[in-house]
């Protein structure tokens, strides 16, 4: 499957990211609408397991008790070893762009 222009469904793309143990449990999620999809600056919910994803669309999900940001960098062909699974996908951390800052150093007056 060529990723320019195409897509994949959903389900199988979360099966193949190791997002979900079985793809049972990941249509399951997408049926019950706890998906969003940002795709082309549209921001929408999804419940079709049908529905294609393609490179760069940017996936909200519930994971381990959160909320999680997955951009979609590509599309696997099959459910490989994690290390392949993880290269399909980059984590959205909302939490870098406020940063803490670190201890000031206090200068003699």
């Amino acid at each position: 499957m060529s990723e320019a222009g195409t897509g994949i469904r959903i389900d199988v793309w979360l099966w193949q990211a190791r997002q979900f143990k079985t793809r049972s449990l990941a249509t399951a999620i997408v049926q019950k609408g706890r998906l969003r999809i940002s795709s082309g600056g549209l921001t929408r919910k999804i419940s079709k397991p049908s529905t294609l994803v393609r490179a760069g669309d940017t996936l909200t999900l519930p994971r381990n008790g959160g909320i999680v940001r997955l951009e979609i960098l590509a599309l696997g062909t099959r459910r490989g070893p994690a290390s392949e699974a993880q290269a399909l996908y980059r984590l959205i951390d909302d939490a870098q762009t406020a940063t803490i800052p670190t201890a000031q150093t206090r200068t003699p007056a």
